[in-house]
């Protein structure tokens, strides 16, 4: 039982479980705009399924294809995909059986997510591989997590309207912007192994500008969906709160970068909680 136990906590700790936050609240807001308001406990528990059994595809390739940077790298040479706590054999199996787990998931939701669910399995995996000759890695990641809320509208109405690829985008550029301010930390070891990272190849002070630039796009598509969507005050409350933390994220950062892992974590994390709360009063109340 013990050992069953560590083997939970070591593969919990190999996908990180908890930065889930930052795709589950945006699959919801797209499946409650869509259903314009509560759209079914069937389609609650597909949509987490598919959206836990997509991330845990794409940090487990990720971990599996990164076991030679990670090792080389101070921050990630503890991670169980490294110190051997859980085998290269055991994360691959781990990496195909959630493929496969999605896959399943997405065509008991309906025909069009069924046939998305290999392209965007494509998607997710391409990230790993990225940073090994292009820069643009930053705008894959955020491309993986801005597919949830497109995957979350599939699920309730088979269509994608245009107010889904506005918050999409938003998603997109949120998480590429904020993914630059963390790669912050792996500047010099990303030039030292030749890798390929905004940070390494533009500095510290571009970076911040870019980071900037993709956080203004992020309120901006934001607007656009709430507009399109023809959500209500709390919604707009939503954006203008983004605004404020994402205007938070980037003093803490720019002041001490000893703060990237709380402007990484705590600030996206209840970004995207109170954004989904807020999307749910303006649909509960008005």
């Amino acid at each position: 039982m013990n050992k069953f136990v560590s083997l939970l906590k070591n593969f919990n700790e190999l996908v990180m479980f908890q930065h889930s936050i930052f795709s589950l609240p945006f699959i919801f807001i797209a499946m409650i705009v869509a259903a314009d308001g509560w759209f079914g406990w069937y389609l609650l528990l597909m949509g987490a399924l598919a959206a836990i059994t997509a991330r845990n595809f794409a940090m487990g390739l990720n971990r599996y294809a990164d076991r030679d940077i990670d090792a080389k790298n101070p921050r990630t040479a503890s991670r169980p995909s490294v110190d051997g706590r859980i085998s290269a054999k055991s994360i691959l199996a781990f990496t195909i059986i959630n493929a496969l787990g999605f896959i399943i998931i997405a065509y008991f939701i309906n025909d069009l997510a069924f046939y998305l669910s290999a392209p965007i399995l494509m998607v997710l995996g391409s990230y790993s591989y990225f940073k090994r000759f292009s820069a643009l890695a930053h705008i894959i990641l955020g491309i993986s997590l801005g597919l949830a809320p497109i995957a979350g509208v599939v699920a309730v109405q088979a269509s994608i309207p245009l107010w889904s690829l506005f918050l999409s985008l938003g998603v997109l550029f949120w998480v590429a912007g904020f993914d630059l301010l963390y790669s912050l930390q792996d500047i010099a070891f990303d030039k030292e192994e030749g890798l390929h990272s905004i940070p390494s190849r533009f500095g510290a002070k571009n970076t911040f500008k870019i980071a900037q630039f993709f956080h203004l796009l992020t309120i901006i598509f934001w607007y656009l969906f709430i507009s399109q969507a023809n959500l209500n005050i709390f919604a707009y409350v939503a954006v203008v709160f983004s605004a404020l933390m994402l205007g938070f994220e980037h003093y803490l950062v720019n002041k001490d970068f000893t703060k990237i892992d709380k402007a990484f974590f705590t600030i996206n994390g209840y970004l995207g909680i109170i954004f989904i709360i807020l999307i749910i009063l303006d649909k509960a109340l008005i």
